[in-house]
């Protein structure tokens, strides 16, 4: 009886004809990166204006011999030129996009936690600053102070001036 696969466990991988390669993710997410970098530029706009501007005037005024791709045929070779550029183009703007909102989700979450550290730092701050004033409240301030020494002067000054008008006591000795 033959032996049944066992559906728990992961599938054995086969060796196939062609060696795997492996290639770092990063890596082909900053060439992807470049490559939709420059797909988005004016200068590609116009390197590929100038591309299709050199086929067409090739292909239609160019030595007849030489022509590769027919009028005739509505320029059959240049639209499956174009269709293969849009068609490796797109998946590289999609994984350049991919990466560009993972970079921004985490750029974000970085932003959010940074406002909480400086929301804790300000209510930290604010209790502090409370807690002084109630100290300070408690505390003789220098206004204060010099209220209470004035009030003391005058009072001294007061007893001076009423010590004057007596004559001064005789003491029995």
């Amino acid at each position: 009886m033959a032996e049944r696969a066992r559906l728990d466990l992961p599938k054995e991988q086969r060796r196939g004809i062609l060696p795997r390669i492996e290639v770092e993710d990063d890596a082909v997410g900053r060439i992807s990166e470049g490559i939709a970098r420059f797909l988005g530029t004016p200068r590609f706009i116009v390197y590929l204006t100038a591309f299709c501007a050199v086929w067409l005037v090739w292909n239609v005024w160019g030595p007849e011999s030489l022509h590769f791709d027919s009028a005739s045929n509505g320029f059959t070779a240049l639209t499956l030129v174009l269709s293969l550029q849009a068609s490796y183009a797109a998946p590289l703007i999609l994984l350049a996009q991919n990466r560009q909102t993972d970079r921004d989700r985490v750029s974000s979450e970085q932003d959010r936690q940074q406002a909480a550290r400086n929301l804790a730092d300000t209510e930290y701050l604010a209790r502090e600053m409370a807690a002084l004033r109630l100290a300070l409240g408690e505390t003789a301030t220098r206004d204060f102070v010099r209220g209470e020494l004035r009030n003391l002067l005058e009072e001294l000054s007061a007893r001076d001036g009423a010590d004057d008008d007596e004559p001064p006591a005789k003491s029995s000795t």
